[in-house]
């Protein structure tokens, strides 16, 4: 058996343009600087891979010296990330916004917080995130790790305080026994969040019939299906152009023309600048017949809704992308389309019990 020894460090510094990010994730992320480091830990490679669980083609993502993975972290982090105490009034846990019948969504086109407070935007999926090179819809949390901390703070979600959070944790004697064998200290902010960052690291979707045959399964998809594919990567509508690769996004942020007046500033949240106003991250396509309503306000109910969207090209924002310029598609070929889509649900991920609390 392999093992690496790890150093616990600090979490890397934070991004200068995050100098502009809104105070309470600023604040939180300059609250992770200054937790203490303590110990090594020795982590078994093959437990790491065993629990990450690659799919074919997928390269083994980069994961935090800090935080590499082993069994304890891992159930810890989905313990919490199912326990409702993570919430002022332990009311709601992260997966009332992220089911994971749902691909880790939650169906609503604005999630819930405590005492019903309306979010500001669709749960996104929670799927491959050990390779996501950024956080939120604007791209402004540097890593999973801080990441967990902004909706434990956010008042329109579970609206505690994480110093609070790790005390009323600290009082659960099994939270700590758990705590201990997987950090080798009690359960605080720097835990937590470790923690659930390891649990959703292992979230990984890449077994669908599109999967199957990218590896050689000639019989996975049907003509149909196969007809929407070559669509839907041709020079003709460019989806891959944002879709594209393993995980069927760029994390590039665009603007789509959903509306020519936005509520929500986009990518202009954490930046200021007037060109990036209503540009969002590109969301993956993994999983996305089960991850209805779509787009950032979660203002389309269905994919056909979708798809009629940009076959129509959508409104036209002054910073509209310029590869949004309409679909010349028939109505055959855009069912195609959405055969492919469809062709893109993974069910092992979807039923994965090691996923389930």
């Amino acid at each position: 058996m392999t093992f690496r020894a790890v150093k616990k460090v600090f979490l890397f510094p934070i991004p200068t343009s995050l100098s502009r990010l809104c105070v309470p994730v600023l604040g939180l992320s300059v609250f992770f600087l200054l937790l203490s480091a303590c110990g090594k830990v020795t982590v078994p490679i093959d437990e790491e891979l065993a629990l990450l669980n690659l799919p074919p083609g997928f390269e083994r993502p980069s994961i935090p010296l800090d935080n590499a993975l082993n069994q304890a972290r891992v159930e810890l982090g989905k313990r919490l990330f199912y326990d409702p105490a993570l919430s002022r009034d332990s009311s709601i846990s992260c997966a009332s916004c992220h089911a994971p019948e749902r691909a880790f969504t939650d169906g609503r086109s604005l999630s819930l917080g405590v005492n019903d407070a309306q979010g500001m935007r669709n749960s996104p999926t929670l799927v491959n995130l050990a390779w996501q090179p950024y956080f939120m819809s604007e791209g402004g949390v540097p890593s999973l790790e801080s990441q967990v901390g902004v909706p434990i703070q956010e008042h329109a979600e579970f609206d505690f305080n994480f110093v609070l959070l790790a005390e009323r944790l600290g009082a659960n004697q099994h939270y700590q026994q758990m705590s201990r064998s997987a950090y080798g200290r009690d359960i605080d902010p720097f835990v937590i969040s470790r923690a659930i960052a390891a649990f959703e690291r292992i979230l990984i979707s890449g077994r669908s019939d599109f999967d199957r045959y990218q590896n050689g399964d000639e019989q996975a998809l049907s003509a149909e299906e196969i007809r929407g594919m070559d669509l839907f990567f041709s020079e003709r509508t460019q989806c891959s152009s944002c879709h594209g690769g393993t995980f069927l996004t760029t994390y590039e942020f665009h603007n789509n023309g959903l509306y020519l007046d936005y509520a929500d500033p986009g990518r202009a949240r954490l930046t200021a600048l007037e060109e990036d106003r209503a540009l969002f991250k590109v969301p993956t396509l993994r999983n996305i017949a089960e991850t209805a309503p779509y787009m950032h306000d979660g203002s389309m109910a269905t994919l056909d809704e979708v798809l009629q969207h940009y076959r129509g090209g959508g409104e036209a924002h002054p910073n509209k992308s310029p590869l949004i310029q309409g679909l010349d598609l028939s109505d055959a070929e855009l069912a195609d389309l959405k055969a492919f889509l469809l062709a893109l649900s993974d069910p092992d991920f979807l039923s994965n019990p090691a996923f389930r609390p």
